[in-house]
């Protein structure tokens, strides 16, 4: 894994994908939490291949932009790029685009962990 990785995903707006399904808003647009979780799913892609068995990457922190509304049925298209490794930090750009411009952007940041590690630390916070 180094730096300069890059990874592309597309997926097509469907109804639930919308502001209005998500609860994020009350338009049939595409909903800014469905492109963040898009957007996380391309770095997950870019890197996951170069991590040893049992490992992977969780998401920490976002900072996006929704720039321009999108219908349903059209097109998108996820980019990330690994822009930084810091021990088991990745730090990522990540843009959006329809079919006719740039539709959101920022950075994603990851962090390597061990999945069944990971996993145990989760079901010890339940309650009782």
């Amino acid at each position: 894994m180094q730096p300069g990785m890059t990874h592309t995903l597309t997926a097509t707006v469907e109804p639930s994908m919308t502001a209005a399904n998500m609860k994020s808003g009350c338009l049939d647009v595409f909903a800014t939490p469905v492109m963040i979780a898009l957007m996380e799913n391309v770095c997950l892609e870019c890197v996951q291949p170069a991590l040893e068995d049992g490992m992977t990457t969780v998401g920490t922190a976002v900072s996006v932009k929704h720039l321009a509304p999108t219908p349903v049925g059209m097109q998108v298209r996820f980019e990330c790029t690994l822009r930084e490794i810091d021990r088991r930090r990745l730090v990522f750009d990540v843009k959006a685009f329809d079919e006719v411009s740039l539709i959101g952007e920022g950075t994603h940041e990851r962090f390597i962990v061990e999945g069944e590690k990971f996993v145990e630390k989760c079901r010890s916070r339940t309650p009782g």
